[in-house]
């Protein structure tokens, strides 16, 4: 009952030495390569589909180009998502970007580019939370780091990484928020670990059975808790009620009215 209750209040998140202007979601929906199930994953419709739907979190890969470009893409190759083929890590910024990422899923898309990080940041408000997830080690982490401090984005961005990952952006930006996702299976010892580095977010992984006692000891650490995945109406209210924070989902026009039983209402956007 009392996860029921505080899912009821409307309460805002901030970390010392943010800007406190941005009032920051403490639970609610992240899409999972933002609107997903209706647009082509990982590009600009996406993820602006998912800010118009009030995401109070939107999920997106990262990785490298050959030529060193930061891009959205989840597969370590283009071929399930665009008309072309190949390693993304083989490939440059400028073969990238004549890439199809659209016509696949709809000839409605045809002709959607493949973003820069920088595009993608680019299309996003202030107060919605933005879960990067690095698709590559420290060098990876490094350069985006660099990247969110650049633009302005290091009270909401946050990067969902491997262990050499988040060492490597922390060494080159030290206040940058971490999503520990070093362990993701293994409840206790994986919360614990989290704890001990100091990360803002978890992403937990399982099947809809949510480890209570785990998300007791992150809830009262002040880590925020991120699970994937479950968007069944039950598995989401399992969610919430146990105290995950954020639950990942594919479609999320679908997952809003469960979240509004429980009082969680699509995200007002700040500029």
């Amino acid at each position: 009952m009392k996860h029921l209750i505080f899912a009821l209040l409307t309460l805002t998140a901030s970390f010392p030495g943010y800007a406190e202007e941005f009032a920051m979601p403490v639970r609610g929906l992240c899409a999972h390569r933002g609107a997903m199930s209706t647009h082509p994953e990982n590009t600009l419709p996406a993820l602006e589909e998912a800010v118009r739907l009030g995401a109070h979190m939107i999920e997106f890969d990262i990785q490298f180009t050959k030529d060193g470009a930061l891009v959205l893409m989840h597969d370590s190759t283009v071929d399930r998502t665009t008309n072309g083929k190949g390693r993304v890590s083989d490939l440059t910024l400028a073969e990238i970007k004549a890439l199809d990422a659209g016509a696949k899923l709809d000839a409605r898309f045809a002709g959607t580019r493949i973003p820069t990080f920088e595009e993608a940041l680019a299309v996003f408000p202030k107060n919605v939370w933005l879960n990067c997830h690095l698709k590559g080690g420290g060098a990876l982490g490094e350069a985006c780091a660099k990247v969110i401090a650049r633009t302005g984005r290091m009270h909401q961005a946050f990067l969902a990484a491997t262990a050499d990952a988040a060492k490597a952006a922390r060494a080159a930006v030290p206040d940058i928020l971490i999503c520990n996702m070093e362990r993701q299976g293994e409840s206790m010892v994986y919360a614990r670990e989290t704890i001990a580095m100091k990360a803002q977010f978890i992403q937990l992984l399982g099947k809809g059975e949510v480890p209570a006692d785990a998300v007791k000891l992150l809830n009262a650490a002040g880590v925020r808790v991120n699970y994937y995945h479950d968007e069944t109406p039950e598995g989401l209210r399992r969610q919430w009620n146990a105290g995950v924070n954020f639950p990942l989902v594919n479609d999320l026009a679908r997952a809003l009215p469960v979240a509004q039983e429980l009082g969680i209402t699509p995200l007002d956007q700040q500029p």
